[in-house]
């Protein structure tokens, strides 16, 4: 089963002005997942029926929709929530408009030219759809565990480095990356986006992608966490090849596994069902899926806490009875298996002429396997 994430339109209160923000993607990924999971599945209360008014009952309590109410399910993808594309995010003409999309392919073992190819024009197209545009100005790729600034004279350089602590995976190979950024070239080819970039690239890979490459990255962006200022020999090399140097503050891995488990699990939406015990033992899996034993279970615990809050409530009637909202047996049961975060899009629309950043939100893909 392949999951679509969505977060809609963050800014939907209101327009903001395009400064940098101080804040991780990854919070306010996260967060955005959340809320706009819980606008979706808010709990409703049942209408009254008019006899209720006379006899002294008391209103009937708030009810969590069923997460296949709030969802849809297209073959073998479950988008959620549901996605609606009928009415255009943004309200200006295309050419009023900086689009930009940077793509994060999420650690995988051994990625693949096809599925990084359909992950990419997958990301594409629901931004599109999403925007009711024909096009992008700029699409950066980010690839896991790349960090410019491993290959850079930064000072202390190790030991902030060092305390990153070990690598999820090592880089992938040249040629993978060469691979990906075909991919990225035939979009460009298209005409459906205009500049490619790259992120995290320093001076040896840079200069390495830039000879290797037909359409070369007009944008690298890094990040300045453990160097003071952009090094020298990257400034001379970016500006020789006509690269623009941005500075960003993503993490790499926006969207762990155990963060995903935890928003679409029983304590989150309640689309994932819970994850099995150990056998023979009273140790149960983590959101990371390592064991934990009963000393561990405080945040499990809240989360079954939460889950009969959302369909396993006791509440009292005006007799004193004890009734519940829902019943488990009447529940369909949550998606069983691993799930596996794959790609994360987040996308901006800037106002060119007003600096204001009218639509920003993220998509982000997963696979769920028994």
């Amino acid at each position: 089963m392949k999951l679509i994430l969505s977060t809609s339109n963050i800014l939907a209160a209101g327009a903001s002005i395009h400064r940098p923000t101080k804040s991780k993607s990854n919070a306010e990924l996260i967060a955005s997942l959340r809320a706009n999971f819980d606008a979706h599945s808010a709990p409703t209360t049942p209408a009254r029926s008019p006899s209720s008014h006379d006899n002294g009952n008391p209103a009937p309590p708030p009810q969590t929709p069923s997460y296949t109410a709030w969802t849809a399910q297209n073959a073998s993808t479950l988008e959620i929530p549901a996605l609606d594309f009928t009415a255009s995010a943004l309200h200006e003409e295309r050419d009023q408009y900086d689009i930009t999309l940077k793509l994060f392919y999420l650690p995988s073992p051994s990625p693949s030219t096809t599925s990084r190819a359909q992950q990419t024009r997958e990301a594409l197209s629901l931004v599109l759809q999403e925007l009711h545009m024909p096009s992008i100005d700029l699409l950066i790729l980010s690839f896991p565990a790349i960090y410019f600034d491993e290959d850079e004279a930064c000072p202390d350089n190790n030991n902030k480095l060092s305390s990153r602590g070990p690598p999820e995976l090592l880089p992938e190979s040249f040629t993978s990356l060469l691979a990906t950024w075909a991919i990225a070239e035939r979009l460009h080819d298209e005409g459906l986006v205009k500049r490619l970039g790259v992120a995290e690239f320093g001076t040896d890979r840079l200069r390495d992608f830039v000879a290797a490459t037909r359409v070369k990255p007009s944008v690298d962006q890094i990040n300045l966490r453990d160097c003071c200022s952009v090094p020298k020999e990257l400034l001379l090399l970016a500006k020789k090849e006509g690269v623009e140097l941005l500075v960003h503050n993503d993490c790499s891995n926006v969207l762990p596994r155990g963060t995903v488990r935890e928003l679409l699990g029983p304590e989150g939406a309640g689309i994932l069902a819970a994850q099995a015990p150990f056998a023979g033992s009273k140790h149960h899996l983590d959101d990371d899926g390592s064991a934990v034993g009963d000393g561990d279970t405080g945040k499990r615990k809240s989360g079954l806490k939460r889950k009969s809050l959302h369909g396993e409530e006791a509440v009292t009637n005006g007799n004193g009875a004890t009734a519940h909202t829902a019943e488990l047996a009447s529940e369909p049961a949550g998606l069983a298996g691993e799930v596996t975060p794959q790609w994360v899009v987040k996308y901006t629309a800037v106002v060119r002429n007003r600096g204001v950043v009218e639509n920003k939100g993220y998509f982000a893909g997963a696979a769920v396997v028994d």
